[in-house]
């Protein structure tokens, strides 16, 4: 699996990429390979960190070239999540901003992602995303799940307010998800920042299939909810999906490289499972095929919250080899 290729944006939001005969030179918006027009839909590959430009090209200057395939590293943003921090978001679950900036400050960049959830944004609204994206790229996860229209309006401002990955309910069904990623674009366009990856939640960490009963799921396991879900999601134009890590190995094998699997439920070895039914380590989940792990009790109840988060970041490093 390329790591990276969950992340790329197609041709139709038209980032720009300007490269001379040296290699790439700018990119119009951070942490993207950029298209322009549709032109590198089929020149252009990502693959373990490295940007291909193969046969005839055209610049954004518009001048062509053509010849032997070239190579150029790239670095920054989404680009840059083959670093193990980059796979690790720790959830800022506290419930004021002076909280959260003492755990900012504790962490000491250890994460790449800082997740901003319902507690903290309930409190402090946007200045929430704001303050965390100084340190790290925002995880906004607000659990949209209303009619299309009020969950359109609310991608499109928090878009406009920075946030990098946003969550939504699969079960708001397919009009829901697919007037959230029109609402991402149009809103990332007009406003000339990034488009925000967005991820469907599935089945909830805390759910067991009693739960599902209880709500009229009638499922024998709940990771048959948990496919039918991210199916619809990724079918609707949605990045990727969160799930378990438990589902995680079955949904990559379903949903394929290109889908962004995001996983709760993250636990070394020794911690407490807390409300979590499904869990799993660190290590385990970027195995099964997770990309970005979400962690928060085991790192903010830690004595040393920086120092805990680097120790997951280990682990990530070690199951990435």
């Amino acid at each position: 699996m390329s790591l990276s290729s969950c992340f790329r944006r197609s041709a139709r939001l038209k980032k720009i990429l300007e490269f001379d005969e040296n290699g790439p030179r700018s990119c119009a918006q951070s942490g993207y390979l950029a298209f322009e027009h549709g032109e590198w839909s089929q020149s252009v590959s990502l693959h373990h960190g490295e940007v291909v430009f193969a046969g005839s090209s055209r610049s954004a200057a518009g001048s062509s070239r053509s010849g032997t395939p070239k190579t150029w590293r790239y670095h920054g943003g989404m680009r840059g999540m083959e670093a193990a921090r980059d796979r690790l978001a720790v959830a800022l679950d506290v419930p004021d901003l002076a909280g959260a900036s003492d755990l900012i400050a504790a962490l000491g960049g250890a994460s790449g992602w800082l997740k901003v959830g319902l507690e903290l944004y309930t409190a402090a609204g946007p200045a929430a995303v704001e303050m965390a994206g100084r340190d790290a790229r925002v995880f906004l996860d607000l659990k949209l799940h209303d009619i299309p229209n009020t969950v359109a309006s609310a991608v499109s401002v928090a878009t406009r307010s920075g946030a990098s990955l946003l969550t939504l309910h699969a079960q708001g069904g397919r009009a829901m998800l697919r007037a959230a990623r029109d609402a991402a674009a149009d809103a990332a366009a007009a406003a000339g920042v990034e488009q925000p990856i967005l991820v469907a939640i599935t089945v909830l960490t805390s759910l067991t299939v009693s739960d599902l009963g209880d709500v009229g799921v009638a499922v024998d396991a709940t990771d048959i909810q948990v496919q039918r879900l991210a199916e619809l999601a990724v079918e609707s134009g949605v990045d990727g999906v969160v799930a378990s890590p438990v589902e995680a190995a079955a949904l990559r094998q379903v949903l394929g490289p290109e889908a962004c699997l995001v996983t709760p439920g993250i636990r070394t070895s020794g911690d407490p499972a807390d409300d979590q039914e499904r869990v799993a380590t660190p290590r385990a989940a970027i195995a099964a095929g997770a990309d970005l792990l979400v962690v928060g009790r085991p790192v903010r109840h830690a004595p040393d919250p920086g120092k805990a988060a680097r120790r997951i970041v280990d682990e990530i490093g070690l199951a990435l080899g």
